[in-house]
């Protein structure tokens, strides 16, 4: 009985101890004054952060009309004396104005949303012999401008084809003429002169099929020719003697030259599309 009885008390106290150690350590005592510290809240777990870009508009769906910009290249800078000793001139890349895709993007306002405008990818050089002919006894430049058409557009698979290319024309009261998209200063000395704005370009339209133009093209310019013989002048074309870039190639960084001649293409794209689209 006395052997039963210590194992009891050594069960007993084995068990007792088991229990304390599975006790959590009382809390620390607070030094009196103090407050005793919070708990720390557990952070919850954060979730990657997905940025949320806007869709980049698509052109799937049928082509009614394919899209052939080719004004956004360079920018003309002109300089016009009284002697031919005073003439400059110089051509730009202003690539990075972004004329092309502004283009595009009148054409499709002008069509309305739905209506499948599609831009048409080019060689870079593609137009080159368009742009820059060599000199030739006859020339047919419609008939280039649609072999060209023909090449690009060959995997398209458009209802037709609009092209917006670069136009000459001719400076009044000169024998200069005025080729696409630039500025030109005219002056006498260094006491009389203007410096203007010019978007010279003519936009075509071909069918799908055939390519046969469906319009014969229009000279954007043709209504401010016009209106200068009235005496009337389009005040988006002014500009003061200083924005005038010297040396030349100061063109490309200008955004006077750049919101300037911007302005003037939209205001030119947006008076002949409407009605060429039927609109």
């Amino acid at each position: 009985m006395i052997r039963a009885l210590a194992v009891a008390l050594t069960l007993s106290c084995f068990i007792a101890s088991a229990w304390a150690q599975a006790q959590p350590a009382p809390p620390a005592a607070v030094p009196a004054g103090t407050s005793a510290p919070k708990p720390v809240a557990k952070k919850p777990a954060t979730k990657a952060k997905t940025s949320a870009k806007p869709a980049a508009p698509t052109e799937s769906g049928p082509c009614r009309i394919g899209v052939i910009p080719v004004v956004g290249d360079q920018f003309a800078v002109q300089k016009i004396g009284l002697t031919i000793f005073n003439i400059e001139y110089a051509d730009v890349s202003i690539e990075a104005w972004g004329l092309n895709d502004l283009v595009v993007a009148r054409v499709r306002a002008a069509a309305g949303s739905g209506t499948g405008v599609r831009r048409i990818a080019y060689p870079k050089e593609a137009f080159a012999s368009y742009d820059h002919p060599a000199p030739a006894l006859f020339r047919n430049p419609e008939s280039e401008l649609i072999t060209i058409v023909r090449q690009v557009t060959a995997n398209a698979g458009c209802e037709s084809y609009m092209t917006v290319t670069k136009f000459t024309g001719k400076l009044e009261g000169t024998n200069q003429t005025l080729r696409g998209i630039g500025v030109y200063n005219r002056s006498i000395g260094s006491l009389i002169g203007h410096t203007r704005l010019f978007a010279n370009v003519q936009v075509t339209m071909f069918d799908g099929q055939t390519y046969a133009i469906r319009k014969q093209p229009f000279n954007l310019d043709l209504g401010t020719a016009l209106a200068s013989g009235f005496g009337v002048e389009n005040p988006l074309t002014k500009l003061d003697n200083a924005v005038f870039p010297e040396p030349a190639t100061g063109a490309a960084s200008s955004a006077a030259l750049r919101d300037g001649t911007r302005a003037l293409l939209v205001a030119r794209l947006d008076k002949i599309l409407p009605p060429l689209l039927g609109h």
